[in-house]
């Protein structure tokens, strides 16, 4: 009976051994996922400290100040309007084409439209810039594939205390590169005062930077990063048969086992696991209630983060902001950004063994309420008493609560990875999320820009920008508290 009892538990111990080692980072290849993901935050940022000069210099607000905020608005959410239209088709063709064509079309999608937009002189050219780097640029959802097809259950969090490290050195050179580069001419004559090429275009050399460094970040995932995803089909095959609709999908594929899509996986359910789903099949309630979290999440993030915060720091103290300029601003965002990625490095796996994934989420976005009460605060303590001591204290507590809002995104990949329907379908589950956070980041810039320069305007409410930010704090609250306390619950469910 002893005996017996032995070999039933022995598995039992094994499972639980298993459970408890941890599997290394395969490192050969994440340090080139880490390089490559450089490329989005450095062009995000490299834009964000001089935008508002360049609105005012190009001449479209035709000097009326409180319309900066609505064209920077504007400016920022073209981007993610035309990659929330094409992101999550670019996700889900990565579970039938590979990771890695799409990654170097999202890198020569970043070299092209950053030339671009350095060479623009009208508000129309800028815009036309952005929309071609968000129509071709899928490596958000495509990278988080990428990293949950080399990973597992035991080092996935620890992966994702490290991903926050290229957007911390994005987010830290970026705004150090927009900030001291742009108009170098006028900044810098003694080096650029005899080229005529940026006195014309003063903003052309930031924006060199991040198109040379993805074009490097090309070569090295051409040459070095291994395909993730082993039953393909070429590249042109699968645009072909996406156009052509479901029924060329399905007529394609009857002999051809490594292409099967819907119609092979209704046939053959018992290879659900090994194929990619159809999206219906990939809209679970689970995935629905995690894509929420990110929308939500992204909203907030990008409402404040990256729209407002900037504007807030460059609008006149008199209308409602700090009067601090591009270098300045440029430098704040450097040290915030810096702080975010150490903070995420140092403390997220800690804290996500400690807490657990739900409660850092819900803690995360419940920052957000006091992020927000601290722009008037910071505003009015600079109307009565100027730049002092006070005002600096308050901005260092503002930024110091944001690294627990931007832990958030890691929390949700981890709800990402156990909502997945399938591991073949993580490239469709990574596409639904992006597109959502998509689609908070074009309502949040827009929305919150507009709303501020309204509020800024004479005879209206200068706290309306913070009753907007507020409600959507307090949506991603609401929205948090449906997660699971772990992923693993819903893991377990499946």
């Amino acid at each position: 009976m002893t005996g017996h009892q032995d070999e039933e538990a022995r598995p039992l111990l094994q499972r639980l051994e298993r459970s408890i080692t941890k599997t290394p980072l395969p490192w050969d290849q994440f340090w080139i996922i880490l390089f490559l993901q450089l490329s989005d935050p450095l062009q995000l940022q490299t834009l964000a400290p001089f935008i508002p000069q360049l609105i005012r210099d190009i001449g479209v607000t035709h000097g009326d100040e409180s319309q900066v905020g609505h064209y920077v608005g504007i400016l920022q959410s073209s981007y993610y309007i035309a990659q929330a239209m094409t992101i999550l088709h670019w996700s889900q063709l990565s579970d039938y084409v590979g990771r890695k064509p799409l990654i170097l079309t999202a890198l020569f999608a970043i070299t092209i439209s950053m030339f671009s937009f350095g060479l623009s002189t009208t508000f129309l050219g800028l815009v036309v810039s952005r929309v071609i780097c968000g129509a071709l640029n899928g490596s958000n959802g495509v990278i988080k594939s990428i990293v949950m097809d080399i990973t597992d259950t035991t080092n996935l969090p620890k992966a994702y205390g490290y991903m926050p490290l290229p957007w911390m050195i994005g987010n830290a050179f970026g705004p150090l590169i927009g900030g001291t580069l742009s108009r170098p001419a006028d900044r810098f004559p003694e080096i650029f005062g005899r080229s005529e090429l940026l006195k014309t275009y003063p903003y052309l050399l930031p924006c060199a930077v991040p198109a040379i460094f993805a074009s490097v970040a090309g070569l090295v995932t051409y040459f070095r990063l291994k395909e993730t995803v082993s039953t393909r089909t070429p590249l042109l095959k699968s645009i072909k048969r996406r156009l052509l609709g479901q029924s060329y999908a399905k007529s394609s594929t009857q002999n051809e086992s490594s292409d099967a899509v819907a119609g092979s996986w209704q046939a053959n359910p018992e290879e659900v696991p090994s194929k990619p789903l159809p999206l219906r099949a990939v809209l679970t309630p689970k995935v629905l209630v995690m894509a929420a979290n990110c929308s939500t999440m992204a909203l907030l993030h990008n409402a404040y983060y990256i729209s407002i915060l900037p504007l807030f720091y460059a609008t006149p103290i008199e209308l409602g902001g700090l009067s601090l300029d591009p270098p300045r601003i440029g430098a704040i965002l450097a040290v915030s950004g810096f702080v975010n990625g150490v903070s995420q490095l140092l403390l997220f796996s800690r804290l996500h063994d400690r807490f657990g994934a739900g409660a850092m989420h819900t803690f995360g976005v419940s920052a957000g309420i006091p992020i927000v009460l601290l722009f008037p605060v910071i505003n009015g303590l600079a109307r009565t008493h100027g730049m002092g001591l006070a005002v600096w204290l308050c901005v260092g507590v503002q930024l110091a609560l944001t690294p627990s809002l931007l832990m958030c995104y890691s929390c949700l990949a981890l709800y990402t990875k156990a909502a997945a329907p399938n591991r073949a379908s993580l490239g469709a589950t990574n596409g639904i999320t992006q597109l959502l956070i998509a689609g908070g980041r074009i309502i949040g810039p827009a929305s919150a820009a507009s709303i501020f320069s309204y509020s800024m305007q004479q005879g209206h409410d200068a706290w309306f920008i913070y009753y907007f930010l507020m409600a959507i704090a307090f949506l991603a609250v609401g929205t948090s508290l449906l997660l699971p306390r772990d992923p693993s619950l819903w893991e377990d469910c499946q």
